[in-house]
């Protein structure tokens, strides 16, 4: 499942990440947020023009990034 599409507030475990979708810059900024496998993730709030950015707990920050951006990336939600 990607994780624009885990609902909100489903803590999940980031399984793979499509570097190669996404632009150096992108990466690069998704690298210094913390994404990486088997990071734990949850997403918080939609933004309030076409439900973008996205803010996501990445471990114990949360950082807001683009719908497209948390396309690349494929997740497993945690059993509650």
């Amino acid at each position: 499942m990607a994780l624009d599409q885990l609902p909100l507030g489903t803590a999940a475990t980031v399984a793979a990440i499509d570097w190669a979708g996404l632009t150096d810059g992108d990466a690069m900024r998704l690298k210094h947020f913390g994404f990486d496998e088997g990071v734990r993730v949850e997403p918080l709030h939609l933004g309030p023009f076409g439900r973008d950015p996205l803010a996501i707990k990445v471990g114990r920050m949360t950082v807001a990034i683009r719908r497209r951006h948390a396309a690349a990336v494929k997740v497993v939600p945690l059993a509650a």
